[in-house]
């Protein structure tokens, strides 16, 4: 059905909740904040890492000059531990592998920094090729904005309307429907069913293997 597929990474292909978890805390710990589960950060991921810290200080303490202090020390600590336990989702690899054979191409769009999202595609997924890994970038707007996703789309020479979007969150949602993609939404990630459906995915998806049947 579909040529190609942009997958988002947090909770759609790799279960990063634990070493953000851990890292978040470590910062709040240490500014004697009150902490979260795994579980609660859930609910705060995905617009990136400043969006991550604004939303998990207190409401008080959310003044830009806190945020930016708090973004940096949670990057020193993240930088040492966010492939701590990290790990891809059960079924992933043998899926992707099994869509580089039918000749699917694939591409990366995250809102996680640059830098990590492509150490952790080449750690996990070394002989899987995409066309294009891309995170948060300077002078680049974040998803829900769909510049990443059609610059993906561009690289892989394919109408909007041959790519199917797939990732966990309504803002994974918003950015396949902003690009003019079909998207589908996961639920082995971080957020619910009602949250995708309420954006208007077109697939919901409940294990990995499920991918395969839209190609």
């Amino acid at each position: 059905m579909f040529k190609g597929v942009i997958f988002d990474l947090d909770g759609t292909l790799l279960d990063t909740i634990a070493d953000m978890s851990s890292s978040v805390n470590q910062v709040l710990a240490a500014l004697g904040y009150p902490q979260f589960s795994c579980a609660e950060y859930k609910q705060k991921i995905g617009r990136g890492f400043r969006n991550l810290l604004e939303r998990s200080l207190p409401e008080e303490h959310r003044t830009d000059e806190e945020i930016s202090a708090a973004l940096k020390r949670f990057l020193e600590i993240y930088d040492q531990n966010y492939m701590n336990e990290t790990v891809p989702y059960e079924g992933i690899p043998e899926v992707l592998n099994h869509l580089v054979e039918k000749g699917v191409k694939m591409g990366v769009n995250s809102n996680k920094r640059t830098d990590y999202t492509n150490n952790l595609i080449r750690k996990f997924f070394p002989d899987i090729e995409f066309v294009g890994v891309f995170g948060e970038r300077a002078g680049v707007p974040k998803k829900p904005h769909p510049q990443s996703a059609l610059e993906i789309l561009e690289r892989m020479e394919l109408a909007a309307n041959e790519v199917i979007y797939i990732g966990d969150s309504g803002t994974d949602i918003q950015t396949g429907k902003n690009a003019g993609m079909a998207t589908a939404g996961v639920l082995w990630g971080f957020r619910t069913s009602a949250e995708l459906e309420e954006n208007g995915a077109d697939y919901i998806l409940r294990t990995p293997q499920e991918i395969i049947t839209l190609f």
